[in-house]
């Protein structure tokens, strides 16, 4: 029987935990991952409507894109909105997942389903941070070179771009005297021995190190186990902050605010007017973006959409770039839909639907 913990395992395969900002809260926020599934509602937030929603449609599982848990909790009572919740969700024996911005940081995810939404081509990251990734060499006897690689490959380790098991293999000779106490895999104990070996060098992402490690440490036959992790300046492909892409055809502002309005079904936009006559090429962060105008402008895109963005910001980007604010709830609640479709393609059996609540509770008129 599917579990929460088998919904879960596919969330974080797609957007690590570890990923997430630092300061953040992700993860199963309330409830028993060991729990069977009966069904699953996806929101951006958690709302009082939604609860009710997951319990007319008997679902158990609850996967939102903001943390309802987000700073430390004093306490848990029916004082605070937030208490209210997780009381309701508890006594009700609903779960609650939430994934951030692992969310927002993966490919796929938050800011390529809005860039798809906005049709733009050619998508790919804004900002991806370097020394992001880790390079693992081991010393392996060359009957257990395939073990050995195939466990670091299971554990993330070997990824560059699209391909996958990337390894350099270098064939040499090791050398060491087994003390008392050890149990060496060949040679005796007092004695120099020279053993034919294979030093295997393999890519892995910095927060999947610990586990990369104990895979290959496990699959390898020696009792003490010669390795090295390097620091690695690579930047992994998988993961970074908002994207930039191109517009099918180049458009007017006028045109691409209205277009940006309509696509992603906003009322109004606030923007300030850039440098270019037209727009091609467009940046994006979902929600709370303005730190990454700065990128955006060195990438040369001639409109960044974002959400949240203060005053001053506005007027850092004026004359420069077409920055325009597009709403928090309208530049992230399309992931909602993302999710749900990929959940009802790995587990058919499983009802999953996006909430038919309106979480916004902000107000246009």
């Amino acid at each position: 029987m599917l579990k929460i913990q088998d919904i879960i395992d596919e969330i974080e395969a797609w957007a690590p935990p570890a990923i997430a900002w630092d300061r953040d809260n992700v993860g199963l926020q309330i409830g028993n991952p060991e729990e069977p599934v009966t069904g699953v509602v996806a929101a951006l937030e958690i709302t009082p409507d939604v609860i009710q929603e997951a319990l007319q449609k008997k679902c158990n599982l609850i996967i939102t894109h903001h943390p309802l848990i987000f700073q430390p909790l004093k306490n848990l009572t029916n004082k605070t909105l937030s208490g209210k919740l997780a009381l309701s969700i508890a006594q009700n024996k609903l779960n609650l997942y939430s994934a951030h911005t692992n969310l927002d940081f993966t490919h796929g995810g938050v800011n390529f389903v809005l860039g798809r939404k906005l049709d733009l081509r050619d998508i790919g990251f804004l900002y991806q941070e370097a020394g992001s990734m880790k390079k693992i060499s081991v010393f392996v006897p060359p009957d257990y070179v395939n073990a050995v690689t195939d466990a670091m490959t299971k554990a993330g380790a070997g990824i560059i771009g699209d391909y996958e098991a990337c390894s350099f293999q270098l064939r040499g000779t090791g050398t060491f005297r087994p003390l008392p106490g050890s149990q060496p895999f060949s040679g005796e104990v007092g004695k120099l021995q020279h053993e034919d070996e294979v030093r295997i060098e393999m890519v892995s992402p910095a927060w999947r190190t610990n586990a990369v490690v104990t895979a290959m440490t496990n699959a390898h036959p020696y009792d003490e186990v010669a390795y090295d992790v390097y620091p690695n300046e690579a930047i992994d492909p998988k993961y970074g902050a908002g994207v930039i892409g191109s517009l099918r055809q180049e458009m007017s502002v006028e045109d691409f605010i209205a277009h940006t309005k309509k696509t992603i079904d906003t009322p109004a936009v606030r923007w300030t007017r850039g440098r270019a006559d037209s727009i091609k090429r467009v940046a994006i962060c979902g929600g709370s973006g303005s730190e990454l105008l700065q990128v955006a402008i060195q990438k040369k895109a001639d409109a960044f959409v974002t959400a949240d963005v203060k005053y001053h910001f506005f007027h850092e980007a004026h004359g420069i770039i077409h920055l325009i604010d597009a709403g928090h709830y309208e530049t992230e609640h399309h992931i909602v839909a993302a999710i749900v479709d990929r959940l009802q393609k790995k587990f058919q059996d499983v009802s999953c639907y996006p909430t038919t609540s309106i979480t916004n509770p902000i107000i246009y008129s």
